[in-house]
C-alpha cells in the first residue's frame, strides 16, 4: 500500500513535528500494510493557521466556483473508485463488492450533492426590512471514525467547502490511507491551498488538539458517546460550534400486519452490513408475541447465509468488545441461535454473524452501542409496549418500521424518538439529514442541512 510519510497542509505534503508513526494493519490478515506520520499539537496548530489564513479567500470565492471546485472533486473520486475501494478493503476488512458499493460510490454521489447545493443555494435572503446574510462559519475541525472513513470525511468536508469554511481534517488512525488518498483528489482537484489540511495522528494527542485549539470555530465529530461528551463540554468552554454524530441503538419494528419474511430479511442484512460497523444499524430487531417464535428462525437462517461474507472488524480491541458483549448477552439470559461468542478464525479479527434471541429490554445487549454483526431480537405484547421499547434507550439515531399498509407504519414512525426512520424498506437518500436526538448527537449532516450547520447568520437593517 502506498502511504505519504507527510502531512498535508497549506497544499504540500510536509514532514510533521516529530517521528512517531502509526501502524495501518489489514483486519483480515493481522499484516502491517503501511504507516503514517502520529501528528501532535504542533501539527494541529500548523495546520489550523494555514486553514485561517486561506479563509478570508475561500469565503469571498464567487459559490459557483466553489460548486466548482467540488465537482471536481467527485470527478477525481470517481475516476479513482476502484483504488479508493480497494483501499477501503485493505485498511478496513471490507468484502471488495461492498467497498465498491458503498465505501466508494456514496462518497461520490455525496460530493456531487454538494457541487449542486453550492451552486443552487441562496446565501441571502429578504426578511421584512431586513437582509439576511448566510455566511461561513470559519474554521472547521473535522474528526472522522474508521467504520466509513471516505464517507464520513466526505459528509464533512464537502459541506464545509460548500459554504466557504477552511478545513483540518483528523481522520481515524485505523483507517488513514483512505484519508491520504482524499488529500490527493483534493488536490487533484485544484482546490486552493489551506483550505483543505491533513494531520494523521491519535486521537487523544491530535484530535483532542483540534477540538480545544481556540482557532477553530466549529468541531465537528463523528464517534462514540463517550468521546462526543468530552468535545461538547471542551466547545463548550470555549462557546464554540459543534455537531456530534455519536451512537445508536436503532430499533427495527416490525408490526403484526407487516411481511415478516421480508422485514427480517431486510433486518438482518442491515445488522452485517459493514460487519456491523455501522452506527445507525437497526440492532434491536422487536417483533410481536404471537410471530416471535417465526421471526427468530428466520433471522437464525438468514444470519447462517452470511458465514463468511461479512468481512472482519476493524481491530483486536474491537473484535474483544464484541465477543465480550456477546458473552454477557449470553449472560443475562439471551439466547445465541446464530454466531456466538467464539471468534470463527485464528487470523483475523472475525465475529461470527450473530442472533440473540430471548433479549428482554433490560439487558445489556439491549441498551448498549455493540458495534459488531450481532442482532437482539425482542418480544413485545402490543403496539405502545413496541414503542416504549423502541423508545427506551439513551440513543436515538435511525430505525425502521414494517407494516402491511405504510400509512400504518408513519403513524408508528411519528411517535419514535429518533432522527431517522426507514418505512417498508425505504432507500438511503444522500440528500436526507441525518443526526441524532437524545444522546446520539446535535446537529445533522447531508444536504441543505449538512450545508446549514457549517453556516452563521448575519442580519443588514434598512
Amino acid at each position: 500500500m502506498k502511504a505519504h510519510d507527510g502531512l498535508y497542509i497549506d497544499g504540500a505534503w510536509r514532514p510533521a513535528a516529530g517521528r512517531d508513526e502509526i501502524e495501518v494493519v489489514n483486519p483480515a490478515d493481522e499484516q502491517v500494510i503501511g504507516r503514517v506520520p502520529a501528528g501532535d499539537a504542533m501539527d494541529v496548530d500548523t495546520a489550523v493557521r494555514a486553514a485561517r489564513a486561506a479563509l478570508a479567500g475561500w469565503a469571498a470565492t464567487p459559490p459557483a466556483e466553489r460548486a466548482e471546485r467540488l465537482g471536481a472533486l467527485r470527478d477525481v473520486l470517481a475516476a479513482r473508485k476502484d483504488e479508493i475501494a480497494g483501499t477501503v478493503t485493505a485498511e478496513l476488512g471490507s468484502p471488495l463488492p461492498f467497498s465498491q458499493a458503498v465505501h466508494a460510490s456514496v462518497p461520490i454521489a455525496v460530493a456531487g450533492s454538494y457541487a449542486e447545493l453550492a451552486a443552487a443555494h441562496s446565501f441571502e435572503e429578504k426578511v421584512g426590512n431586513s437582509t439576511v446574510l448566510h455566511e461561513p462559519v470559519g474554521v472547521v475541525g473535522a474528526i472522522t471514525p474508521w467504520n466509513y472513513p471516505l464517507h464520513q470525511i466526505v459528509a464533512k468536508v464537502a459541506p464545509a467547502l460548500a459554504a466557504g469554511c477552511t478545513v483540518v481534517l483528523k481522520p481515524a488512525e485505523d483507517t488513514p490511507l483512505t484519508a491520504q488518498l482524499f488529500a490527493e483528489a483534493v488536490h487533484e482537484a485544484g482546490v486552493p491551498a489551506g483550505v483543505f489540511n491533513l494531520v494523521t495522528g491519535l486521537g487523544p494527542v491530535a484530535g483532542q488538539a483540534l477540538a480545544e485549539h481556540p482557532d477553530v470555530d466549529l468541531v465537528s465529530f463523528t464517534g462514540s458517546t463517550a468521546v462526543g461528551r468530552r468535545i461538547g463540554a471542551a466547545a463548550g468552554a470555549a462557546v464554540k460550534k459543534v455537531a456530534l454524530e455519536l451512537g445508536g441503538k436503532s430499533a427495527n419494528v416490525i408490526l403484526p400486519s407487516a411481511d415478516l419474511a421480508r422485514a427480517v430479511n431486510v433486518g438482518v442484512a442491515n445488522v452485517m452490513s459493514n460487519s456491523g460497523q455501522t452506527c445507525s444499524a437497526w440492532t434491536r430487531m422487536l417483533v410481536h408475541r404471537d410471530r416471535y417464535d417465526e421471526a427468530v428462525e428466520l433471522a437464525a437462517a438468514a444470519a447462517a447465509k452470511y458465514g463468511d461474507r461479512i468481512g472482519p472488524v476493524v481491530n483486536a480491541r474491537q473484535q474483544a468488545r464484541v465477543l465480550g458483549y456477546i458473552e454477557k448477552g449470553v449472560a443475562e439470559g439471551a439466547r445465541p441461535v446464530a454466531g456466538g461468542p467464539e471468534a470463527p478464525r485464528e487470523q483475523g479479527y472475525f465475529v461470527s454473524p450473530t442472533v440473540l434471541a430471548d433479549v428482554t429490554p433490560e439487558m445489556t445487549v439491549a441498551q448498549e452501542e455493540i458495534f459488531g454483526p450481532v442482532l437482539s431480537v425482542l418480544r413485545y405484547e402490543d403496539e405502545e409496549d413496541a414503542l416504549r421499547i423502541a423508545n427506551g434507550t439513551v440513543y436515538g439515531l435511525a430505525g425502521a418500521v414494517w407494516a402491511g399498509e405504510e400509512s400504518e407504519a408513519v403513524a408508528f414512525a411519528r411517535r419514535m424518538d429518533t432522527g431517522q426512520v426507514d418505512i417498508n424498506g425505504g432507500r438511503f437518500n444522500p440528500l436526507a439529514p441525518f443526526g441524532g436526538y437524545k444522546q446520539s448527537g446535535v446537529g445533522r449532516e447531508l444536504g441543505s442541512h449538512g450545508l446549514a450547520e457549517h453556516l452563521q447568520t448575519k442580519s443588514l437593517q434598512f
